[in-house]
Parts: structure tokens; sequence; C-alpha cells
């Protein structure tokens, strides 16, 4: 369990550099007018993130999980997929990329990296989606990864929702 405690740490000073990446963004936006939006479901959301990662551990640690090879293996490869993806949605977005909802009035949807692809307009959560599967399933942490994917749903309903609305405003944008 060690190990899986060191991979928790790593996911866990990983979020954190988000937050720093997403600090500096906001000011970013917010100096450009940037207009931000939801801020009733923000805690929310960082409480069941945050839950995430204290649950998935202590599960392991009181229920006795085993690692299983066979299931531990792929889902440590999807975990650091989720990574690759949600970095690579951290570049693309730029200055732009942040934990809340802000858009800045007047500039262009973003349509490279990731979000060239007309059918996936949110893929960064693609990345939290599959991350809180595959992080507490790498040491069969199960309960976790329902409880996590069963309240993560109901979050991106509220939070894809909030995302749009602000992104209708957003020129280039069908329906903005």
């Amino acid at each position: 369990m060690t190990w899986y405690l060191l991979l928790i740490l790593l996911v866990a000073l990983e979020r954190l550099a988000e937050l720093v990446v997403s600090r500096r963004n906001a000011r970013w936006s917010l100096e450009r007018g940037g207009v931000v939006s939801g801020q009733g479901h923000y805690p929310w959301m960082v409480a069941l993130h945050t839950g995430l990662l204290a649950g998935a551990p202590l599960e392991v640690w009181l229920a006795d999980r085993p690692f299983l090879p066979a299931l531990g293996w792929p889902m440590l490869a999807l975990v650091v997929a989720a990574q690759g993806l949600r970095w690579w949605c951290i570049a693309t977005l730029g200055p732009r990329w942040n934990t809340q909802v802000i858009v800045v009035p007047g500039l262009p949807l973003v349509t490279r990296g990731p979000y060239r692809f007309g059918w996936l307009r949110h893929p960064n959560y693609v990345a939290v989606v599959v991350e809180g599967v595959a992080l507490p399933l790498v040491h069969t942490a199960w309960i976790t990864a329902v409880v996590f994917t069963v309240l993560n749903a109901a979050m991106m309903v509220v939070r894809i929702r909030c995302e749009n609305a602000a992104l209708a405003t957003v020129p280039g944008r069908a329906g903005g």
C-alpha cells in the first residue's frame, strides 16, 4: 500500500499544481474583464475531488483491499492517460484554462488540440471521469470509485450546464 499512497500523493501534488496555474490564469482572465460563473457549485466540486483523494486510500486501508495486477496495472495506465489528457487541455487553453468557469468577453472559442473535436466540447471532463474511476481501482477501492462516479455525474450535469451557458456568449459558438 505504500506505493499506492505515493501515487495518491503524486496526484494530490498534481492537483495543487493545477490550483497554482488556475489562480494565475484567473488573474489573467479577470484583468481582461473575465466573467465568473458557477461559484455556488465550486466548493462542492472541490470537496468531491478531495474526497476522492482521501477516500481511495482510506478504503484500501480500512477494507484491506488487495492489489490485483490484472485490474491495477490497466487502471494505472488510465490514470496516467487521464493526466496526459488533462495537461493537454491545460496547455491548449493556456491562460484561459481554469478550475472555475471564467469567460473573457471577446475571445473566440478555442478550436485546436483536444478542443478541435466538435463532438467533444469538454475533453478535460473525460480526464476527470477516467481518473475518478481508475485511481481508486488501481488498488480495488471499488466503493470509492462508484461513489465518486455517481456524485461526479451529478456534479458534471451542473458544471457542464454552467459552462455551456457561459460559453454561449462566445463568438463562433453555435447558439452564441
